[in-house]
């Protein structure tokens, strides 16, 4: 269990044994609950869209479902969807957007490619039929959350170290198999529809990464999170559509 709750930890604040000390190996472990603690994102998020529900409705509803979305992550994604945009939107060589994306202050690309997302998210999730957004709000973060294991260990690491290249390093033999069991656990709940979530995560993952390959080279820690967040944005609109 060690290694769910690093997971946990490392792709949420939902905090349940604090970590403070892993090895690369049990970091690599990690990745194969990835879509079980999507599922609990989603679960949060549920009962958050509920119990708000008896007090706002409508776009401040939506509003508020958003925000603990991204405060659920700490950012963590976000963050890598910014730093992205800053390099690969940034017109330079190969070698200066991956220095661009390794900075920690956010630009312009950054900031805008954030709002656009946060908005047709806010969006999205106000045009979802009241009945269907729980079961949108327990698939979508899950199936995303599969589709990184797709970027990490399908497409080449684009820096000698990092982050990302500890996961695809240690990670388990045959993880995309491993973790689709936990990644099916939102079938039992919205039934077959899920793996329409759960395909097009896959397929987006794959198409996301090949073009970022053929612009970076290969992928990183920011890239993951990058088409992670670019996932859930287009399964929402694929939603609301």
């Amino acid at each position: 269990m060690k290694s769910f709750f690093m997971a946990l930890q490392f792709l949420s604040r939902l905090t349940v044994v604090k970590q403070t000390t892993w090895s690369d190996a049990d970091f690599g472990r990690s990745v194969v609950w990835f879509p079980l603690v999507g599922t609990l994102l989603g679960a949060v998020l549920c009962l958050l869209y509920h119990a708000l529900g008896y007090v706002f409705s409508g776009l401040l509803l939506s509003l508020l479902v958003t925000a603990a979305w991204f405060w659920l992550t700490g950012g963590l994604h976000a963050d890598g969807y910014m730093d992205t945009a800053d390099g690969i939107f940034s017109g330079r060589s190969r070698e200066r957007m991956l220095v661009i994306m390794k900075d920690s202050r956010v630009g312009a690309n950054g900031v805008i490619a954030f709002f656009f997302l946060a908005a047709f998210k806010l969006v999205s999730i106000n045009m979802i039929a009241p009945a269907t957004l729980p079961y949108v709000l327990l698939s979508v973060p899950t199936a995303a959350r599969y589709g990184t294991l797709v970027s990490i260990f399908c497409f080449p690491y684009a820096r000698e170290t990092g982050l990302g290249r500890t996961f695809a390093l240690y990670g388990p033999s045959y993880p995309l198999v491993r973790a689709l069991i936990p990644a099916l656990l939102p079938i039992v709940f919205v039934g077959p529809a899920y793996l329409l979530y759960l395909g097009g995560a896959v397929l987006i993952s794959l198409l996301a990464n090949r073009q970022l390959v053929r612009l970076l080279g290969g992928t990183t820690g920011d890239t993951y999170g990058a088409v992670l967040e670019f996932t859930e944005l287009l399964l929402l609109l694929a939603a609301a559509a």
